[in-house]
């Protein structure tokens, strides 16, 4: 080979190819245009997770049941709303959900409340039915779920429902049974309804036979809570409250950190007159709530209401203060505190809170008597502006029958002052209300009679309402 010195030429010199300079603009561009989405996050890059783990509904019904053993059923409640966005098909969400929504229902400080909530869990005890009709346990929870619903039902109101709902719960529990017979959670609902039926001898019966069949179910049963509650509340309508409180006590080792079986269990050693032991169990249930973050006025309620039957007026209004405090728009407490003020002879201070209940009250009024009885402040400075709330005025029902009469009365006695003015006529527009649902009641027309005779002038300057009636499980 020769070495000449002149360059090596390897192709022919043709120029710049415009094709393939215009290609490589176009991919230049097209890099440029990505990389701008990725930044931007308009386009995310390949092989990412997602942006949120997808939870099944088993996730969600787990997180409930935890929430529902640590006792906080809101908790529990919301964790099954989600169970069932996510499988809307899965009849067994639907009913635990229903269960967990109808036991709240008795932590909730009103009747209107309840059965706001109670609505809630037949519309997801119905929705269970419809995708699983044959199914014992949705059954058996359809049974609890429209039992519950009749005992709330106010039967001052012509249109109530309660005959209704209890006819619904008796075919549901017997329905259950005969899915699953023997199932120790479809014996113990059908006892409860049978309870509510004044049916006692098969309600005791039953219960006992689901007892029995717990015990043959095992200790994985996930319904020995529900068994036992039943078991107790049988036999606290029996009067035996020794042993409902043995059942409670039962239902309290399955389930210890719900507040509605330490509330029931107080409510039963009140009524053997174990005030120490009943008040113990209230003060349980408060701590629970305070551990949890949860803002329950109830078992202040019951502690409240406790002092009161020991006369311990001043210890009983502080409890219904608290309570008031967490609840500023609840009607029901300051118709309870009312009761309590009254009862201590402060007249002044029982016809402003009473008034709240029974007629209502704005914002400013609720906010006047925050301050005065709970926070120590004046209602018109800046941060007692963050104090009260609108208050809708009470219906006369049974549960508040105690708060019109009382409100009647303290009215009377306030007859011809500047204090409270036109007393008697407000006091003679409560009182026609009451004669109108309970002119046939033992006690209710001898307290307006009184009452009346103190406006007139011809009757004792101190007005003498009714003793207060024993009060239910959490109240």
């Amino acid at each position: 080979m020769q070495l000449t010195g002149r360059r090596l030429r390897l192709s022919r010199d043709t120029g710049p190819n415009p094709w393939r300079l215009l290609l490589w603009m176009v991919l230049i561009t097209a890099g440029l245009v990505v990389y701008l989405f990725t930044q931007t996050g308009r386009i995310q890059p390949l092989f990412l997770p997602a942006p949120t783990p997808t939870r099944l509904g088993s996730s969600y019904a787990d997180e409930g049941r935890t929430q529902f053993q640590a006792g906080n059923l809101k908790a529990a409640i919301a964790a099954y709303q989600e169970a069932v966005r996510v499988e809307p098909g899965n009849a067994r969400l639907w009913g635990e959900m229903a269960r967990i929504q109808t036991y709240s229902s008795a932590l909730l400080t009103n009747a209107g409340a309840r059965r706001v909530r109670l609505s809630e869990a037949r519309d997801s005890i119905d929705q269970a039915v419809l995708v699983a009709p044959d199914d014992g346990f949705v059954q058996a929870i359809r049974a609890l779920v429209y039992d519950w619903s009749a005992a709330a039902e106010d039967l001052n109101n012509p249109e109530n429902l309660r005959d209704d709902y209890l006819a619904e719960a008796k075919s549901s529990a017997v329905r259950a049974l005969s899915i699953s017979p023997g199932d120790p959670l479809a014996l113990a609902f059908h006892a409860e309804v049978l309870l509510d039926e004044q049916s006692f001898e098969q309600a005791r019966s039953l219960s006992s036979l689901a007892v029995d069949a717990l015990a043959q179910a095992g200790p994985d049963y996930p319904y020995a809570m529900d068994v036992h509650r039943v078991g107790g509340t049988v036999l606290e309508g029996w009067g035996y409250y020794g042993d409902a409180i043995l059942e409670y006590l039962e239902a309290l080792d399955s389930a210890p950190n719900f507040t509605f079986l330490y509330l029931a269990i107080g409510v039963n050693y009140r009524q053997v007159r174990d005030i120490d032991k009943a008040l113990e169990y209230f003060a349980a249930a408060a701590r629970i709530n305070e551990q949890l973050g949860i803002e329950d006025p109830t078992p202040f309620l019951a502690i409240g209401r406790t002092y009161l039957q020991q006369g311990e007026f001043f210890i009983a209004s502080r409890n219904m203060e608290r309570a008031l405090a967490i609840s500023p728009e609840t009607a029901d407490i300051y118709g309870r505190l009312g009761v309590v003020f009254f009862k201590a002879r402060n007249y002044e201070s029982a016809v402003r809170v009473l008034a709240c209940a029974v007629d209502g009250c704005t914002l400013e009024e609720s906010r006047s008597i925050l301050c005065e009885f709970v926070y120590f402040c004046d209602p018109q400075d800046e941060e007692a502006q963050q104090y009260g709330a609108e208050v809708p005025a009470l219906e006369l029902r049974d549960d508040t029958l105690e708060y019109y009469y009382t409100y009647g009365a303290v009215l009377a006695y306030f007859r011809d002052t500047a204090e409270v003015p036109e007393a008697c006529t407000r006091a003679e527009r409560v009182f026609q209300a009451l004669m109108a649902l309970y002119a046939d009641d033992e006690f209710v027309p001898g307290i307006v009679s009184e009452s009346r005779l103190l406006c007139a002038g011809q009757a004792a300057e101190t007005p003498t309402p009714s003793p207060t009636p024993e009060p239910t499980a959490g109240s």
